[in-house]
């Protein structure tokens, strides 16, 4: 069993070392970009349906008198 252990730690250090094509920093650096500006977009989308929500529960639904 220790040698199956063993032979996998190697086998996946291996892979990792001389099979995986890792990002450059500049690639790096724009797939950074994408999900930030992804992540802000949809915080707005939240943020306007949640307003919009809030506008309804409140004026709409229960109207104060």
């Amino acid at each position: 069993m220790f040698t199956k252990i063993t032979k996998y730690c190697k086998e996946s250090y291996d892979e990792l070392v001389h099979k995986v094509s890792w990002p450059n920093r500049s690639q790096l650096s724009s797939s950074a970009v994408v999900v930030l500006t992804a992540s802000l977009l949809i915080a707005l989308v939240v943020f306007i349906m949640d307003s919009a929500f809030q506008f309804l529960m409140e004026d709409v639904i229960y109207p104060h008198y």
